[in-house]
């Protein structure tokens, strides 16, 4: 019987380790192993799981040996979901082979989020350099995990931007593994005016634009002046530099307008006086012709 016991429990060697790290699920196992109805099976799953965690430990190096919080939490939550599952199934056979089963299961899930993070998501930058904050699975202790890019280069390319005069351009060197970065570190940006590409650039070239914790930097209502090299770099506050990349900003001059000719109009000879004069002309007239025909109609009548 013991000797099916161990043989069942080296089948867990191949685990991916750092399950036995979360506090939750070693609370979880302990709750358990004292659940138990007697003292010699207690002892029994004792053995099963401290020798599970010595083997989760050794095996822990062939995957890295280390695990971020987003991948453990998932591990530990599915974990947690199927304990629960077994805890509350009805036991038809040994409480230890289940156990063991249990355990394996454990393992499986170790395995699927470590064969998923490792690979792609413990460095995921292709260029510039990533510190990024992980748990080591031998000492269960957060740990610095440094991540040089593939290239093992920091200049992460040149991209071409175009605008029109008056227009508006947005300068944006984010990437996502970015947020991953142990330290505090501020976007750089910084230019050399004139067309991009024409010559060949020091950095004593280059004049500060803006620091700022922000990964983009928007230029509004640009002129011609305006166009030139550009450059982001992310640092930290020592001044070392993490990522850089370089923007080639161009600014297309907008076509000449044809301007519309001003209609002039006549001037308008207005005079106060002149108004008047005119009005005292027309009374003159209106009282002579009166006077005219009064003194026609007189005539005839004394005739």
């Amino acid at each position: 019987m013991l000797l099916i016991l161990v043989l069942l429990i080296y089948r867990i060697v191949t685990a991916g380790a750092c399950l036995q790290c979360d506090r939750t699920i070693r609370n979880m196992h302990e709750n358990f192993i004292l659940s138990a109805h007697s003292v010699r099976y207690q002892i029994d799953l004792k053995n099963i799981r401290d020798h599970a965690y010595v083997k989760y430990r050794e095996t822990s190096q062939d995957r890295k040996g280390v695990i971020d919080p987003t991948t453990l939490y998932r591990v530990k939550t599915e974990y947690q979901s199927e304990f629960d599952r077994f805890l509350k199934t009805k036991l038809t056979g040994s409480i230890t082979f289940a156990t063991i089963q249990i355990m394996e299961k454990g393992k499986n899930i170790l395995e699927k989020h470590l064969d998923t993070f490792i690979p792609d998501g413990l460095c995921p930058n292709k260029c510039g350099l990533l510190h990024r904050r992980v748990m080591d699975c031998v000492s269960c202790k957060y740990k610095m995990y440094i991540c040089p890019s593939v290239s093992d280069q920091l200049d992460c390319g040149v991209t071409p931007v175009q605008a029109e005069e008056g227009g508006q351009a947005v300068l944006d060197c984010f990437l996502p593994w970015h947020r991953l970065h142990l330290e505090k570190l501020e976007y750089f940006y910084s230019w050399v005016p004139g067309e991009p590409g024409t010559k060949k650039l020091t950095e004593k070239d280059f004049k500060t634009l803006v620091v700022t914790p922000d990964s983009s930097v928007v230029l509004n209502q640009l002129h011609l002046d305006e166009q030139g090299t550009y450059r982001c770099s992310l640092q930290n506050q020592n001044g070392a530099i993490f990522y850089q990349v370089t923007f080639l900003l161009t600014v297309t001059p907008l076509p000449l307008q044809t301007r519309r000719p001003f209609v002039t109009l006549p001037s308008l000879d207005y005079s106060p006086f002149q108004t008047t004069e005119n009005l005292l002309v027309a009374v003159i007239a209106m009282v002579t012709t009166l006077s005219l025909a009064a003194s026609v109609g007189l005539t005839v009548v004394l005739g």
